[in-house]
């Protein structure tokens, strides 16, 4: 039986309203505590194929995941699970469990599916953050915005306060007194800003990220959209509920307001993603959204930790203000507790760490069995200098994705604007690569193009800018050749790089090896049957781009894992240690203001600590190194243990000191007094 291997919670969660759905009902809203390294991946793939098992359809299954990389494993062990009951009979399950991806990849879908009924057409193209934030810049421009007295807020930090205000469901005023109050002055002029931003957006036939979930949004706020969108699916299901914004939440309610066939997964302990908007609300309220409320399984059996962490870690979130009442633990019995190491300062932090992971190297344990965590990523800047200076390699995530790498989007700025010859952004972006042809030259391009029932047409026929020439002209013929869309997709892509590689070894020094990225992005691109499902979600989930990686490791090379504690979320590693586990650090002291902020710190500590399997260092530097913008510039401050393991838990930890007593290295006296200071700041005033 496929679900022997399940302990009694999971296949308590896996069988939830089978019964029901076998008498012809969808059974009752489900809400999954999945605890760290409780297998929640494996009871969600085993509750989806004990469905589909069963009869549901898999085409009726709407699957929500917070990466295309977690659906595609989803997918994949739900497929295996299939065969393994069914045999030849399960036939293609990953193929028909094809409503299975992110919020915003599901989104843009339904958006071109229901396009007619929402007043926009089917072949909008999605601007990324990048792109977006230039168009932000443009109607900031053009608004006189750019020109203010005093200095009004740069591109970026306006689409952010646009995008927290659209995903939080706040007002302005609020998210800018919350979030950006040197920005509050500015109420008037942003929202004039950001009406006419949307304007922009929709002139050119454009879509951002946020669009894609405030269009959805919108459309299921029309009760009879609503109900055809929810009618479309039988079971709705979506992990990680805890990292979801008001506005994915409103979603989901109104695709499914009586909860019926409605599951959510998620851990509340593990809600660290407020500054995107998530609010660890939507996970605590499910329940009581639903009359009769939810059913909660809750998944406590940890299958990644030593007990011994788990009851340091158990500790920790135990102290917090609110949750979901659960006991992580391990059949994993073990005599070691996890370490709290005290060091005199960063430097020796960095010493401490560097020893401490040859030593487990020395004894068996690859260095990508082990992590070093940190709370922001300038913590670990001592530690990558020692390092490098004893030839220990190393990966620091958290870098450049695909879509940051400026050669990366002006190829894909060709297909998009092949796509849309009316999104302005790439056609600027694109134009602007031509020698000779400036921002004037560019914008009189547009506008003629722009006037034009026949943009790409117009681009051809007209007389390029008078310092452009042979370079312009072979513009206008690769943008004619890809007007239509190609039948031998993705032969296309190489056309284009073959076009872009003389401009991108005339701009960048580094070509060649950003000619790797460009194949690579070739490679990808066959994945895909055609240009505008490949734009659509390589622009809504980008790849890792090959430089996005500190050092360069070969693949075959073993290297030592460095990473932010958001970005660490959902890994595991044998030995894992935490940087800087002080106050000021972990609470941040820019985390440290409303309770909920204190709250949120004291969970990214407890995803910092169950990373580990089996062995922890929690490493507290007596003196470190404060960044920021303060009246006398970066100081050093002396530091107190984070005040989320107070005394009363130290009998969960072992206690050590580094450098051992002894072995600290110590100078030789100089002798007597060389210099009378005192004297001489008395002299200073004579």
């Amino acid at each position: 039986m496929h679900l022997d291997t399940l302990n009694d919670n999971q296949r308590r969660a896996a069988t939830h309203g089978v019964a029901e759905m076998l008498q012809g009902d969808r059974g009752g809203p489900l809400l999954i505590i999945a605890g760290a390294g409780s297998g929640k991946t494996n009871t969600l793939a085993h509750r989806v194929a004990h469905l589909i098992v069963n009869g549901a359809d898999p085409a009726r299954i709407l699957l929500m995941t917070f990466s295309r990389r977690a659906a595609e494993e989803l997918t994949r062990r739900v497929e295996r699970i299939c065969t393994q009951v069914l045999g030849a009979k399960a036939g293609p399950v990953g193929a028909a469990l094809n409503f299975s991806g992110t919020f915003h990849a599901i989104g843009a879908r339904l958006l071109r599916e229901y396009a007619g009924e929402l007043g926009i057409t089917p072949d909008f193209t999605i601007h990324d953050r990048e792109d977006s934030a230039d168009l932000m810049n443009l109607v900031r421009h053009e608004l006189g915005l750019s020109k203010t007295q005093t200095r009004f807020p740069a591109k970026g930090t306006c689409l952010a306060i646009y995008s927290r205000t659209l995903n939080a469901q706040a007002d302005l005023a609020e998210v800018l007194r919350t979030a950006f109050p040197w920005c509050a002055a500015w109420t008037a002029e942003l929202k004039t800003l950001f009406g006419a931003y949307v304007e922009a957006k929709q002139r050119q036939n454009v879509l951002d990220y946020d669009d894609l979930l405030l269009y959805w949004a919108e459309a299921v706020r029309e009760p009879a959209l609503a109900a055809h969108m929810g009618a479309r699916f039988d079971h709705i299901m979506v992990d990680e509920y805890q990292d979801t914004n008001r506005l994915q939440a409103a979603i989901l309610l109104a695709l499914r307001p009586d909860g019926r066939g409605l599951t959510v997964v998620g851990d509340d302990a593990q809600s660290i993603y407020s500054f995107r908007a998530a609010t660890v609300r939507n996970i605590l309220d499910f329940p009581r959204a639903f009359s009769p409320p939810a059913e909660v399984v809750t998944l406590e059996r940890n299958y990644r930790s030593t007990q011994p962490i788990l009851a340091a870690a158990n500790a920790v979130i135990g102290e917090a203000q609110e949750r979901f009442t659960k006991n992580l633990w391990s059949e994993r019995a073990s005599g070691r507790r996890p370490r709290l190491v005290s060091v005199r300062d960063e430097t020796e932090q960095a010493r401490f760490i560097a020893d401490e992971v040859l030593a487990h190297r020395e004894a068996g344990t690859l260095l990508k069995q082990q992590a070093v965590l940190f709370r922001a990523a300038h913590h670990s800047g001592p530690l990558e200098v020692e390092l490098t200076r004893r030839n220990i390699p190393f990966v620091k995530f958290g870098g450049l994705k695909f879509l940051d790498s400026a050669h990366v989007k002006d190829l894909l700025a060709v297909l998009r604007f092949a796509q849309n010859p009316r999104d302005r952004v790439a056609g600027f972006r694109l134009l602007n690569l031509l020698p000779g042809v400036g921002s004037a030259s560019a914008q009189k391009v547009l506008d003629a193009m722009g006037e034009s029932p026949a943009p790409l047409k117009a681009l051809g026929e007209m007389a390029p800018p008078p310092r452009a020439g042979a370079d312009f002209a072979a513009f206008a013929i690769l943008m004619d050749s890809l007007g239509t869309a190609d039948p031998h997709w993705p032969a296309e892509m190489s056309r284009v790089r073959r076009w872009y590689e003389p401009h991108l070894e005339r701009i960048h020094e580094d070509a060649d090896m950003r000619k790797a990225d460009l194949l690579q992005m070739e490679a990808i691109a066959a994945a895909y049957p055609g240009r505008a499902r490949f734009l659509t979600e390589l622009t809504l989930d980008p790849p890792d781009a090959t430089s996005a990686e500190a050092g360069a490791p070969l693949k075959d090379e073993d290297y030592l894992i460095l990473s932010t504690i958001h970005s660490a979320k959902g890994q595991e590693w044998k030995s894992v240690f935490v940087l800087n586990v002080v106050d000021g650090c972990l609470p941040s002291d820019l985390g440290a203001g409303s309770s909920a902020e204190i709250e949120e710190e004291r969970r990214l500590l407890y995803v910092a600590m169950t990373r580990a399997k089996d062995d922890l260092d929690l490493v507290v530097p007596q003196r470190f190194f404060v960044h920021g913008q303060h009246a006398r510039g970066d100081r050093h401050v002396y530091a107190s243990r984070t005040r989320f393991i107070p005394a009363k838990m130290l009998n969960l930890f072992e206690a050590r000191s580094w450098p051992p007593p002894g072995e600290a290295e110590t100078a030789a006296p100089l002798g007597p007094a060389m210099v009378d200071v005192r004297g001489r700041l008395r002299g200073m005033w004579g």
